[in-house]
């Protein structure tokens, strides 16, 4: 078994420790991130809800622990997931929010699972880093006002020329 371990295990992981419900968490994430899928599950005498999964979430290594109430899950942890465009961050919303996921501010989502998640459109952290203070300023105001993240909103907030009085 100490082989099967050393051969298929990353070096690195991410680690999220769950009450129960581990294995169906990680068979759902790998469902709906490309280039995602279960690597390993190992079962240590709970079959009904095996205590290790490892998974790869778009290549990143990651790993469920499920051993119990002794740790909750917290937003101190969370999944980041760059998206593309709006239609790949409206997925991945209705997604993360479908039966029973929590929708919170500036593109975070706790699942049903309890786990937190931040949807990420790759053009955010773009107009963040302009080289124009008051766009930057705009951009973030935008966003802290916004649950999912509306690209062209923040794009238009960017542009917006500031009003003189």
């Amino acid at each position: 078994m100490e082989e099967f371990w050393m051969e298929h295990a990353s070096k690195v992981r991410t680690c999220f420790w769950f009450e129960k419900g581990g294995h169906a968490a990680a068979q759902e994430y790998v469902t709906f991130i490309p280039n995602s899928k279960i690597e390993a599950v190992r079962e240590n005498g709970q079959p009904d809800d095996p205590m290790i999964v490892e998974f790869t979430l778009a290549g990143a290594p990651m790993m469920i622990l499920t051993a119990g109430p002794h740790h909750k899950l917290t937003p101190a942890a969370s999944i980041s997931v760059l998206t593309e465009d709006q239609d790949e961050t409206d997925r991945l919303w209705a997604t993360l929010t479908a039966k029973g996921g929590k929708a919170g501010r500036c593109g975070w989502i706790v699942d049903r699972f309890g786990v937190s998640w931040q949807i990420v459109p790759k053009r955010m952290p773009g107009l963040l880093a302009s080289e124009d203070p008051g766009a930057v300023s705009r951009v973030s105001e935008a966003m802290m006002q916004m649950e999912k993240i509306d690209i062209a909103a923040l794009e238009a907030a960017a542009e917006k020329e500031p009003t003189h009085g």
